[in-house]
């Protein structure tokens, strides 16, 4: 019996292959990019809620917009794939900011470091579930959805569209 393929390892895929999409952006790049981007904007919303005392819910439209450029300008796609990555990652980066800003009110008010508190908040689902309920908007919704709809829609737009 012959073997179709003489060369095995020829018909392994490269690992660049692997995070490649069919338009060749980079998935891996994008998502490292879109939860970095979150990250980030989650603790710019915390420290922006806690040092004004004031939740301002455009702060989740500037997570879903820095999430959908980072996305974008890492990850160089414009498949639907890239519209998910940062659809999830501005819900993400929304969730955390609303979480370290409860974070920051909490330490505030017990007089105890921000960093112990979020530490413990984080470690334990139960209490970030919690602390998220017990500080819910209605309106966190809606603020939420533009930037999720941002995070998707304009993640998978070309650079210079």
């Amino acid at each position: 019996m012959s073997n179709p393929n003489p060369n095995p390892a020829s018909a392994a895929p490269t690992p660049a292959a692997a995070v490649a999409s069919p338009d060749g952006g980079n998935v891996a790049l994008a998502a490292v990019a879109g939860l970095v981007a979150a990250i980030a904007g989650a603790i710019l919303w915390a420290v922006i809620t806690v040092t004004t005392k004031f939740q301002i819910g455009f702060m989740a439209v500037g997570v879903g917009l820095l999430v959908a450029y980072a996305v974008r300008a890492f990850g160089k796609g414009h498949s639907e794939t890239f519209g998910f990555i940062g659809g999830a990652f501005a819900l993400f980066g929304c969730l955390l900011g609303n979480l370290l800003s409860a974070c920051g009110f909490l330490a505030a008010a017990r007089d105890v470091p921000v960093m112990t508190v979020v530490g413990h908040v984080l470690t334990s689902p139960d209490i970030a579930v919690s602390l998220l309920s017990a500080t819910f908007n209605g309106m966190d919704l809606v603020f939420y959805a533009i930037a999720v709809y941002e995070g998707f829609k304009l993640a998978k737009r070309p650079l210079g569209a």
